[in-house]
Parts: C-alpha cells; sequence; structure tokens
C-alpha cells in the first residue's frame, strides 16, 4: 500500500481510538459522580431521619417537664406532626429531589417551633422557681411580721408610714374590652384588632403631682404576659409589660385609656390586668371571655 495512505489511516485509526478511551474515561468519571451524589442524598435523608426523631423525642421529654394542660396539648399536637413528617420522609426515596427539600423546610419549621417551646418553658420554669422563692421569702416576711406586730401592738403607726400609704395612687373602674377593626366593642375575641384597657385614677390630694409612667400587664388564660416589648422594675426584679404610658397626674381623677394591637391569635378564657406605677400594683381584675 501507498506510504500516502497508510500513514493519514493510521493517524485516523490512533485518534479514533484516543477517543474511545476518553470517552469511556468520561463515562466511567460521571458514573462515579452520580453514584457519589445518591451516597450523599442517602446520608442527607438519614441525616434528618435522626433529626426528625430527636425533635420528636425532645416533645415528649418537654411533656414531663410541665405542668400546664393547654401547652401539653400544644406540645403533643406538635410531636404528632413531627412523626407524621418523619414517616413521609422515611417513605420517600433519597432520589426524588422535589420531596427531599420539601421536608427539608418542614424540618426547619420544626426545628424553629421546638425551640419556640424550649425557651417558653424555660422561661416558666424559671417563673415558677422564681414564684416558689418568692413565695418562701414571703412566708418568713410574714412569720417575721407576726412577730414584729405582736411586740408593736401598743404602738401607733408612724407618720411617714401613714403618709406613705395615703400618698399611693390606686385605679379603679378597671375594663378590659375587644375592639373589632372598625373600633367596635366586640366579645369575640378571635376577631379583635384591638384590646382597649380603661381605668380611672382615684382623686388623691396627698400624692406628688408631676409626670409617672403607668404600665399594664394583659395576662393570658395560658399564664402568658402580651407583650409591648419592654420591662419595668418591681419588687427587685423586672416584669414584661403589655403597654406603658406617661400621664400628669395633678391629684385630680383622671381617667385613662391604652390601646394593645392584636397582632396573634386569642383563646377565650380567665384575663387579668394588673396595672402599675412608681413601683406598686396599683390595681388588678381578671376578666373572663368566651371559649
Amino acid at each position: 500500500m501507498n506510504k500516502k495512505v497508510i500513514a493519514p489511516l493510521v493517524a485516523v485509526i490512533v485518534a479514533l481510538v484516543l477517543g474511545i478511551i476518553y470517552l469511556a474515561y468520561s463515562l466511567n468519571e460521571e458514573k462515579q459522580v452520580n453514584n457519589d451524589m445518591k451516597e450523599l442524598a442517602i446520608l442527607e435523608k438519614q441525616e434528618m431521619e435522626n433529626e426528625y426523631q430527636q425533635f420528636a423525642d425532645q416533645y415528649s421529654e418537654m411533656k414531663t417537664r410541665i405542668n400546664n394542660d393547654s401547652i401539653v396539648a400544644q406540645l403533643t399536637r406538635e410531636q404528632l406532626r413531627t412523626q407524621q413528617l418523619l414517616e413521609e420522609l422515611r417513605k420517600t426515596k433519597a432520589d426524588d429531589a422535589a420531596e427531599i427539600t420539601r421536608l427539608k423546610r418542614e424540618l426547619a419549621t420544626v426545628r424553629a417551633v421546638l425551640r419556640s417551646y424550649v425557651l417558653q418553658i424555660d422561661s416558666l420554669n424559671q417563673l415558677n422557681a422564681a414564684l416558689m422563692d418568692e413565695n418562701s421569702r414571703v412566708r418568713s416576711e410574714l412569720e417575721m411580721s407576726n412577730q414584729q406586730n405582736q411586740e408593736l401592738a401598743s404602738s401607733n403607726m408612724s407618720l411617714s408610714e401613714k403618709v406613705a400609704i395615703a400618698s399611693q395612687l390606686n385605679a379603679t373602674n378597671i375594663s378590659l374590652m375587644p375592639l373589632n377593626k372598625k373600633g367596635k366593642d366586640n366579645k369575640n375575641l378571635k376577631k379583635a384588632r384591638t384590646l382597649s384597657v380603661s381605668f380611672t385614677l382615684v382623686r388623691n390630694v396627698t400624692a406628688a403631682n408631676g409626670t409617672r409612667d403607668f404600665f399594664v400587664r394583659i395576662t393570658t388564660p395560658q399564664g402568658e404576659v402580651l407583650n409591648g416589648g419592654g420591662t419595668f422594675a418591681f419588687e427587685n426584679r423586672q416584669l414584661a409589660y403589655s403597654m406603658k404610658k406617661a400621664i400628669d397626674y395633678t391629684g385630680e381623677e383622671t381617667a385613662v385609656t391604652l390601646f394593645w394591637p392584636v397582632n396573634e391569635t386569642l383563646t377565650g378564657g380567665s384575663y387579668n390586668v394588673s396595672i402599675f406605677a412608681d413601683g406598686n400594683m396599683i390595681g388588678s381584675k381578671n376578666f373572663t371571655f368566651e371559649k
């Protein structure tokens, strides 16, 4: 065969062989990448399953730490939802990207909800512990006070004590009224857009005149405070308030009204309104709304 023909033919054959080798190598590399991706997907799915199970177990553990039927019911509901999502994940194939992505978003929601309950329960437990300490302290102080009262039964109250008691403000005619979006009274809490709290400061000529801060705490049937974003000092501790208003008190009877915007779903039951000023609770009243 002519050398002029053989040389190009050999070059073509070599090029084809090299191309086949490169194609085989590329296919093998792609297969390896796909296998690695499948393994990662399986590992990620297993990790998600473990997290779902851990969250479900945490709900069980939290229910043993709280003595509140309403919160226990909420925890049970969230636990059942978490277990349902876990079962959905177990039935989902690791390569079902759309479903895995959805369950991953659900997992993030479960994590956030669980964290909110952890904070809430820790806060309640701390409050309960503080209340127990406070009750113990109050009992001790009461016993001491009774002893002192017996020793000083024949003594009269000092003038400074009389003035302090006489000058303490007093809030009466306390009302809590749900208002609908038109600003009208509405007994249905589910339709409430605003809570109106009104009270009257009793005339007190012995009280010092001037601007005072008044704090209102609204407590829900679950024992939670409708938070206004701040705290105030009361008996050597900080309490959350729902509303705050500065009033120029002149010693005369004064009508006061405050409004709390509803940004959460309110349930029926017993609500408490407490009013504070000058480091004292000057009025408190309970209100019951239909469930």
